[in-house]
């Protein structure tokens, strides 16, 4: 498959993910679950970070080092999402998300592996997924980032006609969100690890995705930060070869900015239109259920803009 760079240019010193200041660590949501403490030292799902090393000597400090090396490249479960699916494989680029660490439940990590061989599967950037043999021949929503996945799971029972592809790098939400799938017997859902950015571009066919979502992605709020929101003229490009004609791409956020950057560049498109009457925002449809991040925003007074744009 033709290589599409969302950012072909490598990622200059400050640009990188792994780059730490006091904007809080994102994923490609933000869920509700205590941030990371602001080192990389750790790759999705894992918990491992390179201890303290003052005044401890070298051949120690070689030896930490190594060892949380090896963690980041080694699956957290046996059968499980894979700590860096990609690896090597694509170029450096800005990223619109950083791995969470958190700890994983009991009952998460039974889910994670039992059920991931069955539905779950690692962005490796190495092969083109089939849908219709994935899904059973269903029409498939994405969905990049999910944060514990009750959302996800609602959507998916409230529709069991649709197949949804929900895409994150948080171990404990893909965990919880597999599990949900199992005790409700929802069996429209599959869960994809790593970058959604990678699977677009070289994992799916074109015209293949009846739908994609996008519901809190992280606002990235200061001005330095801002190429780094996922909502961007290049991904509308990414995202519009990968839809079908009249698919909807479907955005909520409650970060007011974000929202007008969203409005701004999905109104400037040539291949969106917006489905909204007033060229504005739309009213929450029924199906995007109330989150507990959503209602714990609206408790605070945020205001929560959906964007519904259809794919000419």
């Amino acid at each position: 498959m033709v290589s599409e760079p969302l950012n072909p240019s490598p990622a200059t010193p400050g640009d990188a993910a792994a780059e730490t200041d006091s904007t809080p660590p994102s994923g490609t949501t933000r869920p509700t679950d205590p941030p990371s403490t602001g080192t990389d030292a750790a790759a999705p799902g894992t918990d491992a970070a390179v201890p303290a090393t003052a005044g401890i000597p070298a051949e120690l400090r070689a030896a930490a080092l190594d060892r949380a090396r090896r963690l980041r490249q080694e699956p957290r479960f046996p059968g499980g999402p894979a700590a860096d699916p990609a690896g090597s494989h694509h170029e450096r680029r800005i990223r619109s998300f950083q791995p969470r660490r958190s700890r994983v439940t009991p009952g998460q990590q039974d889910a994670l592996e039992r059920l991931w061989p069955k539905w779950g599967l690692d962005i490796d950037g190495l092969r083109v997924l089939d849908l219709p043999e994935l899904f059973d021949g269903l029409p498939v929503v994405l969905e990049i980032g999910f944060g514990m996945g009750e959302a996800t799971a609602q959507m998916a029972a409230d529709d069991p006609g649709t197949g949804i592809l929900a895409v994150d790098v948080h171990t404990p939400g893909q965990g919880n969100l597999l599990g949900l799938a199992d005790r409700n017997g929802m069996s429209n859902i599959r869960v994809a690890n790593g970058d959604a950015i990678i699977l677009l571009r070289e994992m799916l066919e074109p015209d293949a995705l009846d739908g994609l979502r996008v519901y809190f992605p992280d606002p990235w709020p200061k001005s330095r930060h801002h190429k780094r929101r996922l909502i961007q003229p290049e991904f509308l490009d990414l995202a519009a070869r990968r839809l079908k004609p009249g698919a909807v791409l479907h955005c909520a956020t409650d970060w007011e900015p974000y929202a007008e950057q969203m409005l701004e560049v999905l109104t400037a498109h040539p291949r969106f239109e917006n489905t909204a009457a007033d060229g504005g925002y739309a009213p929450r449809p029924a199906f995007r259920p109330l989150t507990r991040f959503e209602g714990q925003g609206l408790d605070k007074g945020h205001v929560v803009h959906d964007l519904l744009f259809a794919r000419h």
